[in-house]
């Protein structure tokens, strides 16, 4: 199995450590950051397959499988307890902030808004790709505050709290979608770890991403990043490869140097790129950033 090198991953594991915490943040971080908050307003839940998009895409994702498969400890019931440790706040939250969307939505632009909610996508997808791209990017929240500031319409203002129950409800059926992915990595990690290449995974993960955020402003259809997320995990798959290799050993005594990809988070970047030791296929690269590698990070 691979595990991955992204530098924004390596950063982040060094800074939050233990696997129920890292995956807290993972999960939890489109909530603090915007990102969701961007997507409720832009219309991202208007459909089930929305939904799913974003549970998948948005709340689970290439983090959420590197922590699960690469990261946590190999009992299956303290693993499922992490997941629903992080899963219930999660699921709250995202009705929390689901029912005070309709109140920011009356004071913006929501055409203006849109396009900024786009932006934040394609910084995040390229980001998940290229940890050197990510450098020049902006965060997500800086993003999503300029989206606010510009799309804002103090005219019509009218700052009286109306929850919508149906979005709230549909905020929340993301959240089980991406607590439920989690939870079904747990239940197949027997049967799948040693066959999943995190790092090509990732780079699927963030072409779904891409397509995700022209979905938002209508270049392409609103379903289309769903199958571009299940073909990157067919892709992601190596059947010559054996379920549950691992070529040095235990996961649980391999090196702290050893991490997991995110979909976004912390761009600080201190040019730190390590080489795994760990490939899925004899014949592919990892997407690792290499300061003196020109190439495009998918080569």
């Amino acid at each position: 199995m691979s595990s991955s090198q992204h530098p924004v991953a390596l950063r982040l594991e060094r800074r939050v450590g233990g696997a129920t915490r890292l995956l807290a943040t993972v999960m939890l971080l489109p909530l603090v950051d915007g990102i969701f908050a961007a997507l409720v307003l832009s219309g991202g839940l208007d459909s089930v397959v929305g939904i799913v998009q974003i549970g998948l895409l948005v709340f689970g994702g290439s983090a959420t499988l590197a922590v699960v498969i690469a990261e946590m400890e190999r009992d299956m019931r303290a693993q499922i307890a992490s997941v629903l440790l992080v899963g219930v706040p999660l699921v709250a939250l995202a009705a929390v902030e689901a029912a005070v969307a309709p109140t920011i939505e009356s004071v913006l632009d929501i055409v203006i808004f849109e396009r900024f909610a786009a932006v934040v996508i394609i910084a995040i997808a390229a980001k998940t790709a290229s940890g050197t791209i990510g450098e020049y990017l902006p965060r997500p929240s800086i993003i999503v505050a300029l989206g606010l500031i510009a799309s804002v319409e103090p005219a019509g203002a009218a700052l009286t709290v109306t929850p919508d129950l149906e979005l709230m409800a549909r905020a929340a059926a993301a959240g089980l979608v991406g607590v439920g992915f989690a939870l079904a990595l747990v239940i197949l990690r027997p049967h799948i770890e040693g066959l999943v290449d995190i790092d090509r995974f990732r780079f699927g993960t963030a072409i779904a991403l891409g397509t995700l955020a022209f979905s938002v402003i209508g270049f392409i259809p609103s379903n289309a990043p769903l199958p571009v997320f299940i073909v990157a995990g067919l892709l992601a798959f190596d059947p010559a490869a054996t379920p549950g290799d691992n070529p040095d050993g235990d996961l649980d005594s391999s090196p702290p140097d050893q991490s997991v990809s995110s979909d976004g988070g912390n761009d600080d970047y201190e040019g730190h790129s390590v080489e795994s030791e760990h490939s899925l296929g004899q014949g592919y690269d990892s997407p690792v950033d290499d300061p003196k590698d020109d190439r495009a990070p998918w080569m």
